[in-house]
């Protein structure tokens, strides 16, 4: 990813002050782009996300990793530019532009002084529009690639995940890594890099976020050119799929003194009204720091790991509720069998009145910290359009906390939580368990 930065830029990145309430405008262009702003014109300094619903799942059978490879040549060259051209350009505008790849989304940053604002976006417009995808710069991001896959498969924190979404998505494109395999990755040719290009980024499936000294007025203006030469619409997304587990351990065999884990079970989707109960349940679980209770039990009193914590995944077409835990080899199964304890223990009891006003106390406390820079408004304001939030959600989320009863958490602890569907993971040489 490209990361050009001046001493300017990195100070106009951190100096943006906290708000107290972010006020936010919603922008339509001529041409029907919708984009949330933040304006502030402190800093003479922008920040523009955008962010194409599909991500690596939108890869065709057979190209696995087709998305990725592309997504990591938008910076290799645009319209007459070559890699090193383009490089330079972005460093002469003091731009940083960063392209990034998850399961359901293709984001791309822009950081830019106002000054060079029209030059900035020019350039990025032709790396979103016109890529080269040269041949020499294939050849050696591929390279890249196919090097990062080999290092993968001798680390045992990428084999468990692996592990654990192969048994859970299987042919789904979720079910293996974005990157691909070696074997698909070395099998794509420019013309697959095209049909991904043309299949991920597309005007259907934006959604935009700004924050700095840009007037709604002139939001409006540039989105429009700076997306006008994409297609008006891309691929079909992936479809739903349902998560099924049964309680148990697989064991993936592999030479290494300590035990990595991955546990879990079917989650809540975003958009459940149970999600934010589920929220703090969950910093109450496993999410927080040594006052979690899986911290406490397994790291505090028996001392069995470094670090253990669990966390919701609402993917676009799947739910999971997650955790993660490593121990030595000869403890890992003592670990395992505290945290279903845990599990089953919060299932049928909830938690107590104490846990919850500390929780939220801390949630509440630590969320106007998310907004220390244009950079990170402008992406929060990018995941709330794709979660359908409402514009107001950052003024009213810590009230929502509040709001949380003790009913509400011991109702969905019931639901959440299934003892009987979790599942772990464990690679490595587990003493006293087998699959």
């Amino acid at each position: 990813m490209t990361r050009v930065f001046t001493a300017l830029s990195l100070a106009v990145l951190f100096a943006t002050p906290l708000r107290a309430e972010i006020d936010i405008t919603e922008v339509e262009s001529p041409g029907g782009v919708n984009a949330w702003l933040v304006e502030e014109h402190s800093i003479p300094f922008v920040a523009l996300e955008l962010r194409f619903k599909g991500g690596a799942s939108l890869d065709q059978a057979g190209k696995r990793g087709a998305t990725n490879l592309m997504v990591a040549l938008l910076e290799e060259g645009a319209a007459e530019l070559d890699s090193r051209a383009f490089a330079e350009q972005a460093e002469a505008l003091a731009a940083s532009f960063d392209f990034d790849i998850s399961d359901d989304a293709v984001s791309i940053s822009a950081r830019f002084l106002t000054e060079n604002q029209d030059e900035a976006l020019a350039l990025l417009r032709d790396a979103l529009t016109q890529p080269r995808f040269d041949q020499d710069a294939i050849d050696r991001v591929r390279a890249q690639i196919v090097s990062g896959i080999r290092s993968d498969q001798q680390d045992p924190d990428f084999l468990v995940g692996q592990a654990f979404d192969e048994m859970v998505f299987g042919d789904h494109p979720y079910g293996s890594p974005i990157e691909g395999t070696e074997e698909s990755v070395t099998g794509l040719t420019r013309d697959d890099l095209v049909t991904a290009h043309a299949g991920a980024l597309a005007r259907d499936r934006v959604y935009v976020g700004a924050a700095g000294a840009i007037s709604p007025e002139k939001l409006a203006q540039v989105l429009d050119k700076l997306l006008e030469g994409l297609p008006a619409e891309g691929l079909p997304q992936a479809a739903d799929i349902d998560v099924e587990t049964a309680a148990g351990v697989t064991v993936v065999p592999f030479d290494v003194p300590q035990s990595v884990a991955i546990f879990g079970h079917e989650g809540l989707a975003r958009d459940d009204p149970d999600f934010f109960a589920a929220y703090v349940l969950n910093e109450i679980l496993g999410g927080g720091g040594f006052d979690a209770r899986l911290m406490e039990e397994v790291r505090e009193k028996r001392g069995l790991t470094y670090g253990v914590y669990s966390y919701l995944v609402p993917k676009d077409h799947a739910a999971l509720y997650l955790g993660r835990v490593s121990s030595a080899n000869d403890r890992i199964a003592e670990a395992i069998q505290v945290i279903r304890d845990e599990w089953t223990k919060m299932a049928e009891n909830g938690v107590t009145a104490e846990e919850l006003e500390s929780a939220k106390t801390y949630l509440t406390g630590a969320y106007p910290l998310r907004f220390d820079g244009n950079g990170r408004i402008a992406n929060i304001l990018v995941g709330m359009q794709m979660d359908d939030l409402p514009v107001d959600y950052v003024n009213t989320r810590n009230a929502k906390v509040e709001a949380i009863t003790l009913e509400d958490i011991q109702r969905v602890a019931a639901r959440l939580l299934q003892p009987d569907a979790l599942r772990f993971v464990v690679v490595g040489q587990p003493e006293g368990l087998e699959s």
